[in-house]
């Protein structure tokens, strides 16, 4: 099923900003104050940022909580990634909804590109590339990056286009399209569900390049083998919407 674009974001648009977060108290409160500096206003009216800490047995929900202008959400224990944004986006208010990793290896000032490509575009999903300017990031792993470009091969036999990055944690979407899709994973698999049932619906994804500075297993990373695995299982799963 295909839909007209949407019309570009009215100056009255507010940017939720979703932010799943697991023991991240590393990371948080910088990331925070990153995303607050960013100045959206050519785009939305205000910028909405919630904060869905998942289960965190550190001072991850008290940073969170002491940060100005975050809504806090807090799941009653460790339910996944997936989990977490699914329950950003039921409380989100946004016409637009952002998805950012709560860890510091993406740039916040990098929305301001992927608004501008929503707007010009018409498009349903803007995805933030690590890949459209260069390949494997210095101190970026050969496995995750090789990871991660494969999955850009799985997505395309199993739906039919090809997304050089599809593992990015930056998407950004209309609210309504993110919506309509009856989310059911919970962990980093959400990530491919979403494309996979986008595409099936024949929704437009543009993608524009991003910063990206990786971090180590010792910084916290949490993607694996595993987590690719279950990822090819996902675009099966969903392929057809």
């Amino acid at each position: 099923m295909s839909a007209a674009p949407p019309r570009p974001a009215a100056a009255s648009t507010t940017l939720s900003i979703l932010v799943p977060a697991y023991n991240e108290e590393r990371f948080l409160g910088a990331l925070l104050e990153k995303i607050l500096a960013v100045d959206v206003s050519r785009h939305a009216a205000r910028k909405e940022i919630v904060v869905v800490d998942d289960g965190s047995s550190d001072a991850t929900a008290a940073i969170a909580a002491r940060a100005p202008g975050v809504r806090l959400e807090r799941q009653p224990r460790n339910l996944g990634k997936g989990a977490a944004v699914r329950r950003a986006i039921e409380v989100a208010t946004g016409e637009l909804l952002l998805i950012q990793d709560a860890d510091l290896e993406y740039e916040p000032e990098d929305y301001l590109p992927m608004l501008d490509a929503l707007a010009a575009t018409g498009a349903d999903a803007v995805y933030g590339s690590r890949y459209l300017r260069g390949g494997r990031r210095p101190g970026q792993s050969w496995s995750a990056y090789l990871g991660g470009r494969a999955l850009s091969l799985v997505g395309w036999v199993f739906t039919g286009r090809w997304l050089t990055d599809t593992v990015t944690a930056y998407k950004l979407f209309r609210a309504p399209v993110l919506r309509e899709l009856p989310l059911a994973t919970s962990g980093f698999e959400l990530d491919h569900e979403i494309t996979a049932r986008l595409l099936a619906r024949g929704r437009r994804i543009e993608e524009v390049p991003i910063r990206y500075r990786p971090r180590s297993r010792a910084e916290g990373k949490k993607i694996g083998l595993r987590d690719w695995l279950v990822a090819v299982r996902t675009f099966r799963r969903y392929r057809k919407g």
